[in-house]
Order: structure tokens, then C-alpha cells, then sequence
């Protein structure tokens, strides 16, 4: 098995050309902007050397050993400083840093110090593997994604750390593909809850008549096709957190029984005599405009200010363009090791048409488009003729940037009607015309009974 080393430097340009050259020689390369990426990247295991620089944004390589030595994280790590900062290099290695490089980085003195380092630690990558559980992470599942540089990601970020160490109640608000449920499981992750459960529901895909027993379980014999005691998702997640996606989908009378389980925090399964007292963190997550369902009626005030004590906002991949190199980067790294594959980055050509591209899919299109290009790719890198057409065509068309819902004071049903028929049916293109993702109009087209 190829070595892998991981890249710790908020500069993304020399990152990226550093990750080319060293793949050309053999290793498998991720990389992380900040000391709280490589933290992450680290706890998912597989590394056996860490490459780091000595400034990051948001703490420096100093903090990051720190960490590594607590977390009982054995990889090697060196160091790149400047000439400037040798004593602090040496104070690195004095935490257990295998070596340091100056900048500007000598590439043959890189590459004979990582040899070296890899050599005497053969053991390094076992036992980053089992530092997840030491260090107390979400389950043995690593949380795959990168925080972008720009300032709407910044931003994000900057929201998530803040309000994660406490108990409040959080809105996830973002369109679809943004990644609301990958900060859903990091709000869980950096909170005082990270060592219990994490249980996430799909409000969308719960049957209306079996909703009462998805959140509260229920007894043998409650109901036909009972046939077994069922723990609800309360239950499950006691003691975490429970993530309720697309909660703008639930029907109003599961929102009444959900709003009291949320106000008492006790439970009573389907069927069942006894109370059960449930100590959950609540995450929710839509792509909906909630406050316009409670003015259609279609969603209680009450629940929404319940569920709501802090709103995260999850900005589009097209307000991140600047660092939609740095996804697709990642993106391809993944690419690389689920499919086997060496593709070492993307050629000029390629690297614009995915800087030029409106992305309505966001980050989800992304990572499925660096997938099938990776799938295709013949040689070493990227081109335009691996890529998607509807990328190397030209921008893709924005979706309306007012969703139809909000512009027409016609009914909901009607205005479904309407956009398929202004998509000629196609189901996809009147979910972009709403504002909405294809699951929740296939829901809406299941409710008001439209084939």
C-alpha cells in the first residue's frame, strides 16, 4: 500500500503544487488548510506522516503537536518554517517533531527527510487509525469535507465553533447539495456530547402514519405489522444528538407531538402505558423557507421558534468560488482512493471550466462530477473530455433567485402545477424552479395527489 501524507498549509497554491510533486513520486497526498481540518483528517486515521507549515490560520504547527501527542496521533511530523522562525522549529521538535525544512522547501532535502521519517515509523499509520477512538470522535465514520478559505465559508465555520459547545437548539437553513448534515454531525463532533449518539432522521422518507413510531417507538402488538418492540429515534439518541432533516416536511400533526416531546423532553411509545424522560440536543435541517410555511399554515410557529435557537446558514458553492479549486482537489483525492486510481489534478483547461461553472448542484455536484471524471481520466490528469458536458458547455443557467413560492400569492399546489408545467414536466427542473430539492417535490406531488 502506498504511504499517505497530509498536507497542513493555508497556502493552497504551493499545497497543491507540493501534493503534485509528491504524488509523481509515489505517495498518496491529502492536504488541510487549518489546524482544525488536519485535526479532523488525522482522527479519520491513514496518514503516516504529517508535512505542516508553522503559521496557520487559525493556530500554529505548535497547537497541532499538542493535540497529536494527547490524542496519542503517532505519525511523523515535519515541519516547514521560514529561516526566520528556526527557534520555533526547534521548540517543534523538542514537542516531537520528527524534523523541520525551511522555506523556500529544497524538494530533494523534502523528499530524503520524508524517507528517513517513514523508515523509522512504520507503525505510524495503525496507530493514527485507532487515535479516532482515543480522541473521542463521532463513531469509527470520519467526517469527509474541507473548510474553504473564503469568507463566506470562514464564516460558517467561525458559526459552527461558536455555537457548538452549547445546548442550543439549531436551524441548519441551506439548499440542497450545500452539506447541512456533514455540520449537523461537526456541531455534534465539537460538543460536549461527541462520546454519545448521533441519530439522524430523514422527515421526508417517514410515512405519515408511522411518524409517532420513527420519533417514539412503540410496544409489541401497537399496531399491525408490530411485531416487535421498536426504539424510537429519541430514545436512540439519549444523552446526543438528534438531527431532523428536511424538517420542513413532517406533517402537522407529527409537528404537534414532536413540539410536546420537545417541550417535556418525555416520550410515550406507540401503544405503551410509560413515560420515557430523553435528554437530546436538537439539530434540524430544510431547504425550505419556514417562516412562508407558517404563513401558508402549513408549519407551527411554535415548533419553528422551538427548534430554532440559532440558524446556521449554509452559503452556495457559487458564493465559495474561490475555493472550488481546493474542493475539487479534495474531492479528487477521495476519488482516487475509492476507485484505486493516481490521477494526480486537473489540467489548466479543466481547472477553469470548474471555476466557470454556476454549480446549482453545489458541493454534492461537485464531488460527483470530480468522481466520474476521475472514473474516466485516462492519463495523469483531469481534462475537459472527462468532465460532465453540462460543465465544459458553459455556466450553467442559476436557478431563479426567488423561488416561485415567494414571488406568487397563488396556493402551493398551484404553483406546483405551474412549474411543471413550465419544466414540461420534467420533475428536476421544476424542483429548481421552487426552490426546492427533488425529494421534498416528490413529496409535495405524493400529498396533493399530482401524477
Amino acid at each position: 500500500m502506498e504511504e499517505r501524507i497530509l498536507i497542513v498549509d493555508d497556502d493552497i497554491t504551493f499545497a497543491l503544487m507540493l501534493r503534485t510533486w509528491l504524488s509523481k513520486r509515489g505517495f498518496g497526498v491529502g492536504t488541510a488548510s487549518s489546524v482544525a481540518a488536519a485535526r479532523t483528517a488525522l482522527a479519520a486515521g491513514g496518514f503516516s506522516l504529517v508535512l505542516s507549515d508553522m503559521r496557520l490560520p487559525d493556530e500554529d504547527g505548535i497547537a497541532l503537536l499538542q493535540w497529536m501527542a494527547g490524542a496519542g496521533v503517532a505519525a511523523p511530523v515535519i515541519v516547514m518554517t521560514s529561516y526566520a522562525e528556526i527557534q520555533n522549529a526547534v521548540r517543534c521538535m523538542k514537542l516531537g517533531a520528527r524534523d523541520y525544512v525551511a522555506k523556500p522547501v529544497n524538494p530533494d532535502e523534502l523528499l530524503k527527510k520524508i524517507r528517513e521519517a517513514l523508515e523509522a515509523a512504520p507503525a505510524a499509520k495503525s496507530a493514527s487509525k485507532s487515535a479516532a477512538r482515543a480522541a473521542g470522535n463521532l463513531s469509527e465514520q470520519p467526517l469527509n469535507y474541507i473548510e474553504g478559505r473564503s469568507d463566506a465559508a470562514r464564516q460558517l465555520y467561525e458559526h459552527v465553533r461558536l455555537v457548538a459547545p452549547t445546548n442550543m437548539s439549531v436551524l441548519v437553513n441551506g439548499a440542497s447539495g450545500t452539506g447541512k448534515e456533514h455540520v449537523a454531525q461537526l456541531i455534534h463532533r465539537e460538543s460536549k456530547r461527541a462520546g454519545k449518539p448521533f441519530v439522524a432522521v430523514d422527515c421526508g422518507a417517514i410515512p405519515r402514519d408511522l411518524a409517532a413510531s420513527e420519533f417514539f417507538g412503540h410496544v409489541k402488538g401497537a399496531f399491525t405489522g408490530a411485531l416487535a418492540d421498536k426504539t424510537g429515534a429519541f430514545e436512540a439518541a439519549d444523552g446526543g444528538t438528534l438531527f431532523l432533516d428536511e424538517v420542513g416536511n413532517l406533517g402537522y400533526e407529527t409537528q404537534v407531538q414532536l413540539l410536546r416531546a420537545l417541550q417535556e423532553r418525555r416520550i410515550r411509545p406507540v401503544g405503551s402505558n410509560r413515560e420515557i424522560s430523553v435528554d437530546i440536543r436538537l439539530v434540524a435541517a430544510t431547504n425550505e423557507d419556514l417562516e412562508g410555511a407558517i404563513a401558508r399554515g402549513t408549519f407551527r410557529a411554535d415548533l419553528y421558534h422551538r427548534i430554532n435557537s440559532f440558524t446556521l446558514r449554509m452559503p452556495c458553492l457559487r458564493q465559495m468560488r474561490g475555493d472550488i479549486p481546493l474542493f475539487a482537489d479534495f474531492f479528487l483525492d477521495q476519488a482516487n482512493r475509492e476507485l484505486d486510481k493516481r490521477i494526480v489534478g486537473f489540467d489548466a483547461a479543466a481547472a477553469a471550466a470548474l471555476a466557470a461553472y454556476g454549480w446549482p448542484g453545489n458541493l454534492r455536484q461537485l464531488k460527483n462530477a470530480v468522481m466520474s471524471a476521475t472514473l474516466l481520466a485516462a492519463g495523469e490528469y483531469i481534462t475537459c473530455r472527462d468532465l460532465p458536458g453540462e460543465i465544459t458547455e458553459g455556466p450553467a443557467a442559476e436557478p431563479a433567485a426567488v423561488p416561485l413560492s415567494l414571488r406568487d400569492p397563488a396556493s402551493e399546489e398551484e404553483q406546483i402545477r405551474r412549474a411543471l408545467a413550465m419544466a414540461g414536466g420534467n420533475k428536476s427542473q421544476a424542483a429548481k424552479l421552487l426552490g426546492i430539492d427533488r425529494k421534498t417535490l416528490y413529496n409535495k406531488l405524493r400529498l396533493y395527489g399530482i401524477e
